[in-house]
């Protein structure tokens, strides 16, 4: 688990850093990143009790990514290095185990934690995580797929407004999970095959999936 949570913050460094070279330093606001993308989940999860809604959780785990996206980035606030961190997220949650909280629960328990302290707690992101039935194993593979489609977005012009979110009347997530699913997540080149993947769907890509 260490080893893999090391692999994370250094894929969530390089992503920050591709966003801004000093971002470290930026004192960006990680924290309302986080609440922010707690309410999207809850969006996709459903909560309005005067209407029929069923919860889409393929979109709830993409959401549950996102929020550990912000929530390792916030961690570096601490100027730990990126080993210690690790050991010390492995601390928090070896031997978790659920508290029974659902989905709605949990997510509005990380929530307020988030909104008090300004910061990020694993533990209590390893509830939501379970509550919406990811694993450790299912994390990190969908990290690693968010990540690879956060540099796609990069590449293809989402700072400066170009890039197009939505393909064929779908957002660019939905395109992931399928994604996902269909690729070998302990493949070597597994990021390689997401990156290509996303640019054999992406609307205008050359066809022989050269930028």
């Amino acid at each position: 688990m260490q080893q893999a949570l090391q692999t994370m913050l250094v894929m969530q460094d390089r992503m920050n850093t591709r966003v801004h070279p000093q971002w470290i330093g930026q004192d960006f606001a990680w924290y309302r990143a986080l609440w922010i993308e707690c309410a999207e989940l809850l969006e996709h999860y459903g909560y309005k009790w005067w209407k029929k809604q069923t919860p889409d959780l393929e979109q709830v785990r993409l959401e549950v990514i996102d929020i550990w996206h912000f929530g390792l980035s916030a961690l570096f606030a601490s100027g730990h290095s990126i080993e210690t961190m690790a050991a010390d997220i492995a601390k928090q949650v070896t031997g978790f185990q659920p508290t029974g909280l659902d989905v709605r629960e949990a997510t509005e328990a990380l929530a307020l934690h988030t909104l008090q302290t300004r910061g990020f707690c694993p533990r209590r992101f390893w509830e939501l995580m379970h509550a919406s039935g990811l694993d450790f194993d299912g994390l990190y593979s969908a990290y690693v797929g968010k990540n690879v489609l956060n540099f796609f977005r990069q590449d293809h012009g989402y700072q400066t407004g170009s890039y197009e979110k939505l393909w064929q009347g779908r957002e660019d997530n939905e395109h992931l999970v399928e994604i996902l699913a269909e690729l070998d997540n302990t493949a070597a080149d597994y990021a390689s095959l997401v990156y290509a993947a996303l640019q054999a769907r992406y609307p205008g890509a050359p066809a022989d999936g050269s930028q």
